[in-house]
């Protein structure tokens, strides 16, 4: 007899119901009235009484399996039901991957710009957004009619009379002043900086954009120097083969002033509908820098000289990555931002 109940113990320790109906098969077996644990429980008189002892044990340890089973069994039927008859995990599927972030593209263009103009000894200024008419206007030799006073390009934050207005600076040429009043030549800075100007915006021009803007003042410093600086940046940014073209322009703060062209890049200088034919794109305008400003700031025009340079980020990022829109770069879109997660 005991050896039968060791082999009933067996059966409920290896006994694995999939179903309701095979769980209540179970109870009926070994639980019910009628089950095997009455009958055991019912033969116990029969036992002789010196055996009685271990008898009752395995039929108690037979009782508690039996009961710990069917529990065990109910409770994940119940949880499989409650789920509609499965699991929401597929543990078939792959695990997910984590996809890493990616920096913006004026961020790598930025980033790009400082490294190859680091590479001969500029270095980076900052300066804050809300500047003073000084800083913006007045010690970069703009008279007080000048156009870029007024509301159409600038957005004034507190309007005066005279040369006291807060505005939102429209260029990053503020930091430069404000590095020339506080530092001794030889001078060799980068401006890099977001920038407003009171515009409509559309797929070429919107109403903040970001500038790098360049300033190397010494002793001796020749327009000759500028030229072969912007064409090393030029080549860098674009490729050995680049060229570049400086014509006449009109800035208040240099003297003379020039805009730079370099062969576009789609094209490679034959003639596209990005350039318009002409084989050149402007990327950026220069020149000396006016002996007045030098003077504003406190710098001995008899003496020392210099350029500046000043660019858009966009409009450089717009060449490297063949963009058309320049809306695109600040409507976090990331369908757009994606395609730069190599860079």
């Amino acid at each position: 007899m005991q050896d039968k109940i060791k082999q009933l113990i067996s059966e409920v320790d290896n006994y694995v119901a999939s179903t309701k109906d095979q769980l209540e098969a179970f109870r009926l077996k070994y639980l019910s009235k009628k089950g095997v644990l009455t009958d055991l429980f019912s033969e116990m008189k029969n036992i002789p009484v010196e055996h009685r002892k271990d008898f009752g044990l395995l039929v108690n340890e037979l009782k508690t399996k039996a009961e710990e089973k069917f529990q065990l069994a109910m409770t994940g039927l119940e949880s499989v039901s409650d789920s509609g008859g499965h699991s929401d995990l597929d543990l078939s599927l792959p695990a997910e991957p984590y996809v890493l972030g990616s920096r913006h593209p004026i961020s790598i263009t930025r980033n790009r710009i400082l490294s190859i103009f680091g590479r001969i000894g500029f270095t980076v200024a900052q300066g804050p957004e809300i500047e003073d008419d000084w800083h913006n206007f007045t010690a970069l030799n703009f008279p007080e009619n000048h156009p870029a006073r007024d509301m159409q390009d600038t957005f004034f934050i507190e309007q005066r009379e005279g040369t006291d207005s807060i505005a939102l600076r429209t260029h990053t040429s503020s930091i430069q002043v404000r590095v020339m009043e506080t530092t001794k030549p030889p001078i060799r800075i980068l401006a890099p900086g977001r920038v407003y100007r009171n515009e409509a915006i559309s797929a070429r021009a919107h109403c903040f954009f970001h500038q790098v803007e360049g300033l190397y003042i010494d002793e001796g410093v020749s327009f000759a120097d500028m030229k072969q600086t912007l064409l090393y940046f030029s080549r860098e940014m674009f490729g050995a083969e680049t060229k570049i073209r400086l014509r006449p322009s009109y800035f208040p703060f240099t003297e003379p002033s020039a805009e730079m062209d370099v062969t576009c890049s789609i094209c490679k200088g034959k003639g596209c509908n990005v350039c318009k034919y002409t084989g050149w794109l402007e990327i950026l305008g220069c020149g000396m820098v006016d002996p007045n400003v030098l003077t504003n700031c406190g710098i001995d025009a008899e003496k020392y000289t210099g350029f500046a340079f000043g660019m858009g980020i966009e409009r450089i990022a717009m060449l490297r990555h063949d963009v058309k829109d320049l809306r695109l770069f600040s409507e976090n879109d990331v369908r757009f931002l994606k395609q730069f997660s190599g860079e």
